[in-house]
């Protein structure tokens, strides 16, 4: 059984170290801003690896816990989309050059996995320990997936950010970029440069996020190697999905709305379980395909709707200027 060996868990790990390795010491040595290109192959190459394994699991353990690890792997995939309204947020601020996000989203996604790795251990140690924590769980999904449909616009104060108020009191910042050096010396001085505030930010953020996103993991599987592996596919994919998304993120207006009902929807199902009643993880991948594919297909009609609008405004504007 490929949950219950200690093999499985290295050979992930050597895995995604060696890609990390190919990916930043070789496709990626040379500083270079991404092409949407570049990044949509390296997406369907993330994707295509972790349906692999998906189906390597479904081999050597059976279809259940196959499904466990799919839709475990499409919520967070499907939540992390909501990390890159930030990304792009942050990157705004600070006016990052496109040819250094890259190496900032690189090392904040493997401060990512190592965050990740030891909050999905102490959950699971608490849910073997403590069963009723599921319950915890199911309603503080249920409070976010009710926050999240009742946020507005998302806005970025990076000086109110503890973690980057700390970092400039330990160590001075230099006003501009050098290149993408997160540390530089100035007459002998170690200064840190504005791109190491960006990671400090995106590290502080992802860690928000994840606390939303792995008790709704834990509500598909109790298994820590397919809460494990499903996480960290889904977060290898991130970079190469922002550089995809980066520029197109305004027309996926009702993603939240889809993300908060499925947020709610695992809340419910972790709650339920109370009363003796279990979701099929079948029914579970079906509900949260269905209105993760809802709210998308309605957020590009609205965004094709109101590129037939603009024009007609535009004209409409030129003719009546006090319109």
């Amino acid at each position: 059984m490929i949950t219950t060996s200690i093999w499985p868990w290295i050979g992930f790990t050597l895995f995604v170290l060696a890609m990390l390795a190919l990916d930043l010491g070789v496709f990626h040595r040379k500083t270079h801003a991404v092409s949407v290109k570049e990044a949509a192959i390296w997406s369907a190459v993330w994707i295509g690896l972790a349906l692999a394994f998906n189906g390597l699991i479904w081999y050597l353990d059976g279809s259940e816990i196959a499904l466990s690890f799919l839709t475990g792997y499409i919520i967070e995939k499907s939540l992390s989309i909501d990390n890159i309204f930030v990304f792009v947020l942050i990157f705004a601020y600070f006016q990052v050059p496109a040819a250094y996000q890259h190496r900032v989203l690189f090392w904040g996604v493997l401060g990512a996995l190592i965050m990740r790795a030891i909050l999905i251990l102490v959950g699971g140690v608490l849910l073997e320990r403590f069963h009723w924590i599921i319950y915890i769980f199911g309603a503080f999904l249920i409070y976010t997936g009710i926050k999240m449909a009742r946020q507005g616009e998302m806005n970025v104060h990076p000086d109110s950010n503890k973690l980057v108020k700390l970092t400039r009191r330990l160590i001075p910042v230099t006003s501009d970029y050098e290149g993408e050096r997160f540390f530089v010396r100035k007459a002998g001085k170690l200064m840190a440069t504005p791109l190491l505030l960006v990671l400090v930010l995106i590290e502080s953020t992802d860690l928000v996020f994840a606390v939303d996103s792995i008790p709704a993991i834990f509500a598909v599987s109790n298994e820590p190697f397919i809460v494990y592996t499903s996480n960290i596919f889904a977060i290898l994919g991130l970079r190469s999905l922002y550089f995809v998304l980066a520029g197109v993120m305004d027309k996926f207006h009702y993603l939240k709305i889809g993300l908060s009902i499925v947020l709610t929807f695992v809340g419910v199902k972790m709650l339920i379980t109370a009363v003796g009643i279990k979701i099929p993880i079948a029914i579970s991948l079906l509900v949260i395909i269905g209105v993760l594919s809802a709210a998308i297909t309605a957020s590009l009609i609205r965004a094709k709707r109101l590129e037939r609008l603009d024009p007609m405004l535009a004209q409409a504007k030129a003719e009546h200027p006090n319109i």
